[in-house]
């Protein structure tokens, strides 16, 4: 069998059938992804349309931020007093409010580049928009 071939083959031997797809694995949220030639789409399982762990990051967020803006929590302390959860946790979730908006829109969408992940957001924290894309993988339009 070839093995290098890049193109789907079928092998009969009289007893048995041989079936070569070449996949690619990509990694996604942590999480493998296969990647299959043109062609199969249609036999791809359907995927969440979003990851969950990086949407209710974002939704946490963006609500913690609100109640700190509208004056329902005088600081991330009490607001870490409250939820009793460590102040350095939310510190780092309120950085997601300041991603730029169509990252924003394109993790909502399940459009983010593969293996973007919610430490991976921590990690390549920019405050400038064009270099959080660059960081995280996003194509400049």
């Amino acid at each position: 069998m070839d093995e290098q071939n890049d193109k789907i083959t079928l092998h009969r031997d009289g007893e048995s059938i041989r079936i070569h797809i070449p996949l690619k694995f990509k990694r996604r949220g942590g999480r493998k992804e296969i990647i299959t030639p043109d062609g199969l789409s249609a036999f791809q399982p359907e995927r969440t349309a979003y990851q969950k762990p990086l949407v209710v990051a974002l939704a946490r967020a963006h609500l913690w931020q609100r109640l700190l803006d509208e004056g329902r929590v005088a600081s991330i302390s009490e607001l870490a007093k409250r939820l009793k959860v460590d102040h350095a946790y939310i510190s780092r979730l309120l950085h997601l409010t300041l991603l730029a908006p169509d990252i924003i829109e394109a993790i909502l969408n399940g459009k983010e580049p593969s293996g973007l992940s919610l430490a991976r957001l921590h990690d390549a924290f920019e405050p400038d928009w064009e270099m959080q894309r660059t960081k995280l993988g996003f194509q400049a339009d």
